[in-house]
């Protein structure tokens, strides 16, 4: 394998186009997930940064609401072809921040690119309605589509470029200006967008990015003058976040975890599904996905073949350095991940499940868990309803159309869902019936712009993607004429 540079950026608190060094929360201790070792010192926000950023946030949203469209939209534009022109340092830093291989962390700047240029798109197409007939109903009514004014932005670890890409440019296309608490755990990808939003030209205050701990993101969440909350992480947190936001009824969009099923039909391609059940599961972030199809339901006439597949799969998957090109899985995040998801496996197998192959930690520096794969899950078990966030995945069989959906539905989650199928009329019936945000059929890929994304249930409230996406951001109000 060639040099690579595993040097990290020294990361800043990023305020009004200002870079702070140091934070009143302290510093985090960032652990490399392939050494072990710390690699740097991340300053965090505490109480006194969070109002400087939402306090600059709401000055700049006084004129940056009244921004042209045009002007908008050409910002997010540019910011687009810069996150693409930047793709190989936005892998590099995917790979420091959490072990991303760079042949799969590659493909995420190209994606967020998308995004950014898709909602700067929206900026200049946002419009009301004409509600009223001054003729027939002597007024004239019609509805404004407003921005809220500050938004903050709560983001987990797992997809720091790509969870950035998909709530800053929306709400800024909308006319808002956001503060934005990236993880501790994954700083540089964060450090490396605010370089480009300052080179895209944004006024300064319109994007705030500061890394922070649990109690600067509940003091994000608590600010009198953030008037709307987006999170991506747990159940947990988003409760959290719901109570503090009760008393003013703050809105929220909260993007959380998922138990997503594949159910796998008897007619379908079973290299396909196979390799989309296993990359999508055990070896694309190292499973650390929360639309990740965890749960692959398949059809007793077709089910000894998948799980010999699976099972090839899972042994031969390159798990390794995120830097060495030959390589598409690296390790989960850290050390409290592995105890988690070890714990998890060992439960399972403590419980009656059936281990087809892996089911432990390697034996190298490092956070690195074999791909595992079982089977004989008892569909009320942990494993089978608690997200696992790691590369584990629980194969059950159904022998029915109706025992597949039950199957399916019998989760807390509502994310994803997915089905392999060569009967088109099957597909639709299918998906029809399915208990979750979204269905992909027979490869269908995640979080395209274009289509809403987000579930119901323990998944979220919310949308993000597609035009819904910008809905979240703008506030609708009426005016009537009387004539």
């Amino acid at each position: 394998m060639p040099d690579v540079d595993r040097t990290p950026p020294k990361v800043h608190l990023r305020i009004n186009g200002e870079k702070l060094e140091s934070g009143s929360g302290g510093t985090y201790e960032h652990v490399s997930p392939v050494t072990e070792q710390v690699d740097a010192q991340i300053p965090l926000a505490g109480k006194e940064e969070i109002d400087l950023a939402v306090s600059k946030a709401h000055e700049a949203f006084q004129s940056w609401k009244r921004t042209p469209p045009a002007r908008r939209r050409a910002l997010l534009h540019k910011l687009g072809d810069l996150i693409e022109a930047n793709a190989a340092e936005f892998a590099r830093l995917g790979a420091l921040d959490n072990g991303t291989p760079v042949t799969v962390g590659s493909a995420f700047p190209v994606h967020s690119a998308e995004w950014t240029r898709y909602y700067a798109g929206w900026a200049d197409k946002i419009q009301g309605d004409l509600t009223g007939n001054p003729i027939q109903d002597g007024e004239l009514g019609y509805t404004l589509a407003q921005p809220y004014g500050v938004v903050g932005i709560i983001i987990t670890w797992n997809g720091p470029l790509i969870s950035l890409a998909m709530k800053i440019p929306a709400a800024v296309a909308g006319g808002n200006t956001v503060v934005v608490k990236p993880s501790e755990l994954t700083p540089f990808s964060g450090e490396l967008f605010m370089d480009l939003v300052e080179e895209a030209g944004f006024p300064p205050g319109v994007i705030n990015v500061l890394p922070g701990t649990a109690e600067a993101g509940a003091q994000l969440v608590a600010h009198p003058l953030v008037k709307k909350v987006s999170f991506t992480g747990g159940p947990a947190t988003a409760t959290k976040i719901l109570e503090t936001c009760a008393p003013d009824m703050k809105p929220a969009v909260l993007e959380l975890g998922g138990k997503s099923a594949n159910i796998v039909f008897e007619d379908a391609d079973l290299d396909a599904a196979c390799q989309l059940g296993a990359m999508f599961s055990l070896i694309v972030l190292s499973g650390q996905g929360c639309a990740f199809a965890t749960r692959m339901i398949v059809h007793e006439d077709v089910y000894d073949q998948v799980v010999e597949r699976l099972k090839l799969i899972a042994e031969n998957v390159a798990v390794g350095d995120p830097f060495d090109p030959g390589v598409m899985s690296g390790p989960v995040v850290n050390e409290a991940a592995v105890e988690r998801i070890t714990g998890m496996i060992e439960r399972a197998q403590e419980q009656g499940a059936t281990l087809v192959t892996g089911g432990t930690r390697m034996d190298r520096d490092g956070f690195f868990i074999q791909p595992t794969v079982f089977t004989d899950v008892d569909p009320g078990s942990e494993l089978a309803q608690t997200e696992v966030f790691g590369p584990v995945l629980a194969i059950f069989k159904f022998s029915t159309e109706d025992e597949a959906i039950a199957l399916a539905n019998n989760t807390r989650y509502a994310l994803s869902s997915y089905v392999q199928t060569n009967d088109l009329g099957r597909a639709v019936r299918v998906a029809a019936e399915l208990e979750a945000g979204e269905t992909l059929i027979n490869g269908a890929m995640n979080l395209q712009v274009g289509r809403p994304f987000g579930g119901f249930g323990l998944s979220g409230v919310g949308k993000e993607g597609g035009r819904q996406g910008i809905e979240e951001f703008l506030r609708i109000r009426s005016v009537g004429i009387a004539v």
